[in-house]
């Protein structure tokens, strides 16, 4: 079983920046590739950003790359973090960050993962 808690979000201007953490209860020794996905109200839960187990391959959206940046601490706190910067108001939504048990590889389906946090809001104003 994976616990996932998010902290970070908040409001912030067009052209900010935001860091979003992810804190992760693990069994020592397990892996899971993580993932940060986003939901606007009134679309789908879309895809973000993937880290692989030991932080060395990522993966982003074209809508973020080269703003975002996705790491990994897989020190006894286990914590991903998302680092966004340039943020525009279509990046504001609920963004979870999100855990898959298939290490091997970086997924953009949502349906990959198995284990969810339960979200923190970000709102970027005009």
């Amino acid at each position: 079983q994976v616990q996932l808690v998010e902290s970070g979000g908040g409001l912030v201007q067009a052209g900010g920046s935001l860091s979003l953490s992810c804190a992760a209860s693990v069994r020592p020794g397990s892996r899971y590739t993580m993932g940060w996905f986003r939901q606007a109200p009134g679309k789908e839960r879309e895809f973000v950003a993937a880290v692989t187990w030991n932080g060395e391959l990522t993966d982003y959206a074209d809508s973020v790359k080269d703003r975002f940046a996705i790491s990994r601490d897989n020190t006894n706190k286990n914590t991903a973090t998302l680092q966004m910067n340039s943020l525009k108001p279509e990046d504001t939504a609920v963004y979870y960050c999100s855990a898959s048990p298939n290490w091997y590889g970086l997924w953009t389906s949502k349906d990959l993962y198995t284990y969810w946090g339960q979200g923190t809001q970000v709102t970027v104003s005009s």
